[in-house]
């Protein structure tokens, strides 16, 4: 039944999110064709058999459809029917050119100004966020060459301040694919602490083709960062009911003391002695409301990387992190909005730069994603609180701006560069060429939605 019900709060997160996405999008085509004169037919969120729809006063019909995966403005358009005299000039194909650009580019701008006002929105209720110090320096990695410490708090990465873990991934991500360095403003300290008042000193980390082609890249730990956390001791969370904790006995709450009469020191020790056990009994001795219980488990067994892995479907009971180590960011109505902009560039400026590594081949195809990982995404952040579900929201609608204004026929980018060519050469493409873009757009597009899709499944089967 749990299962049950986090798939349900998945989907109607997913929908939700893409309702929000797709409206804002579309709504911007609507509100500037209406004010350059261009009769709307249609406006649907969702493709297929409409579920709901009504029409208005000036004849267009809103509409909700069955298929959640986007949605369109139907306008009046020679190109498409035939259109009457009396209602030529309200047509889409009538107006002049840069109305034509105002119309198609109004959509992906619609999906930033959604960014700003999400990340506005975000900073005015309050963000909260872990600060940013270094627990573990592995020997010998780049970090550690670099001279950073345990208990090092990073205050900045290549000049951009960075109170949280978040805003470090966001800035180090900046980096994937390149050679050079990467320099960190830290502040020591002691691990658990918050930073003393000694000074910040820069600390210059080399890389060099930085996990090029990596599927799925963890910056930080990549360079020998081991984030502090706080000791997360063995007691069990929640509990998978398919899985041998659940069919075993364990309960969420048991504190595990010993592993076949060895003492388990900490979670990541039982996790430990667990992935060596597959399809082995182990002899568990736990706590349970304050009384000793024995009991033996014998762990599943899955592949992980060509390698036969011990697993239980437990995960670990939450940990309270010292209320010094969490930062309350939190501004006025001003400074929000000022904060929401920077972000909503910050966004735009590492999509296209990660869309550029791409193509480049500096960043693997594979983290490209689809509609199954973006609604998983989408659940999570619905279920973890409003402040990541608007960071989530916003980062969606910049993709998708970013996206919708690549070069590229049947895109909103590839409209306008259509109009850009007629702007400059004072007639339209030929028709021959129009159509020999658009198909070419299509191929291209279909292309990347199936390698998204063949991402989703190879995650979701791994």
């Amino acid at each position: 039944m749990a299962q049950v019900g986090s798939s349900v709060q998945t989907i109607f997160a997913f929908v939700i999110t893409l309702g929000i996405l797709v409206s804002i999008h579309e709504f911007g085509h609507f509100w500037v064709a209406r004010r350059c004169g261009v009769k709307v037919l249609r406006f649907s969120v969702g493709f297929g058999k409409s579920l709901w729809s009504r029409t208005d006063r000036q004849g267009t019909e809103y509409s909700i459809a069955l298929i959640p995966l986007g949605g369109y403005v139907k306008m009046l358009d020679e190109r498409e029917g035939p259109v009457s005299d009396e209602e030529k000039h309200l047509s889409f194909n009538s107006q002049p050119v840069l109305s034509r650009i105002a119309i198609v580019a109004a959509g992906p701008i619609a999906n930033f100004l959604l960014a700003i006002v999400a990340l506005w929105l975000m900073y005015l209720v309050g963000v909260r966020t872990l600060m940013p110090q270094v627990g573990e320096v592995l020997p010998e990695s780049p970090a550690a060459v670099a001279g950073i410490l345990p208990g090092d708090e990073i205050v900045a990465v290549d000049g951009v301040e960075t109170p949280g873990w978040q805003s470090v991934n966001m800035e180090l991500l900046g980096s994937l694919g390149e050679t050079g360095s990467v320099t960190f403003a830290v502040q020591p300290g002691v691990p658990g602490e918050v930073a003393s008042d000694s000074p910040v000193r820069d600390k210059t980390v080399q890389i060099s083709h930085w996990l090029v082609g990596e599927e799925q890249p963890d910056p930080i730990r990549s360079l020998g960062i081991i984030p502090f956390s706080p000791e997360i001791p063995a007691v069990i969370g929640q509990i998978a009911e398919e899985g041998a904790a659940h069919r075993d006995g364990l309960l969420s709450g048991d504190t595990v003391l010993e592993a076949n009469g060895e003492p388990v020191f900490d979670w990541m020790h039982f996790v430990e002695i667990i992935r060596a056990n597959p399809e082995t009994r182990v002899q568990l001795d736990v706590l349970r409301d304050g009384a000793p219980v024995s009991l033996d488990l014998i762990p599943g067994s899955r592949e992980v990387e060509g390698v036969e892995t011990g697993y239980i479907g437990a995960g670990v009971a939450r940990v309270s992190w010292p209320e010094t180590m969490i930062r309350h960011l939190q501004y006025g109505p001003v400074d929000a909005l000022v904060k929401g902009a920077e972000a909503t560039w910050s966004l735009t400026s590492m999509t296209l730069e990660s869309i550029w590594k791409m193509i480049k081949g500096l960043v693997s195809v594979k983290n490209l994603s689809g509609p199954i990982t973006i609604a998983k995404v989408a659940g999570a952040s619905f279920e973890s609180g409003l402040e990541n579900f608007l960071y989530f929201l916003a980062m969606l609608s910049v993709s998708l701006g970013v996206l919708n204004l690549l070069p590229i026929p049947v895109l909103d980018g590839g409209h306008l560069l259509f109009y850009l060519v007629e702007l400059v050469r004072g007639k339209p493409l030929s028709e021959q060429a129009q159509t020999f873009g658009i198909k070419v757009g299509v191929t291209l597009v279909a292309g990347v939605m199936m390698l998204a899709m063949y991402n989703d499944l190879s995650r979701l089967f791994q």
